[in-house]
């Protein structure tokens, strides 16, 4: 049997860029617009940092399910540390190497935790690229993250059309030259909030 990748590497590194982008993020921005209409920028972080958190659980073991992918109570400027602390969070929890052959339920279905930890890194790449449109792009991001992220999402979301049950709405064109951030998001449905 070929297991998959280990996608750890790769999902450390894509919470490595989001970390540089929260960083970027000040106080005046937490409530701009962000391309998914039902957050602003604060409730975008909310979400990554919550997301992540879920990750963590799932890493460790326990029902990511059960975990509200939300974070509250964060001041203003207090985003960086609060995505630190979960970052570190979902490190530690997915660094044993039998998690990545464990059977883990995600909000996507039962998968071996690989599956899982890639579909993670999905997620986080595609708020990466949400919250950099956001913020006026303001940092260079990886284009070998997206790839990555583009790859999964067209095995988890091949259709392209999506019902309500999905976080992720049909798949739309992507802009003429779109890179590969703008492809995944096309292909999750966002439109950038800006043209380039």
């Amino acid at each position: 049997m070929n297991a998959a990748p280990d996608p750890r590497p790769v999902y450390d590194r894509a919470t490595e860029q989001i970390a540089a982008l929260v960083r970027t993020v000040r106080p005046e921005q937490l409530t701009d617009p962000t391309p998914c209409s039902e957050y602003d920028v604060r409730t975008l972080l909310s979400h990554i940092a919550g997301g992540t958190r879920r990750a963590a659980v799932v890493g460790a073991g326990g029902d990511g399910l059960a975990v509200r992918p939300y974070v509250d109570g964060v001041p203003d400027d207090g985003w960086p540390a609060a995505y630190d602390e979960v970052r570190a969070e979902v490190l530690r929890a997915w660094a044993d190497d039998a998690r990545l052959d464990a059977p883990v339920r995600v909000p996507w279905g039962e998968t071996p935790g690989r599956g899982a930890l890639s579909g993670y890194v999905m997620e986080a790449v595609t708020h990466t690229w949400d919250l950099s449109e956001a913020l006026g792009r303001p940092l260079e991001l990886d284009p070998e993250l997206a790839e990555f992220a583009l790859t999964i999402a067209r095995r988890l979301l091949p259709d392209e059309q999506r019902g309500d049950d999905l976080p992720f709405a049909s798949a739309a064109p992507a802009p003429e030259g779109a890179d590969a951030y703008g492809r995944l998001a096309a292909h999750l449905g966002r439109l950038p909030l800006r043209v380039s």
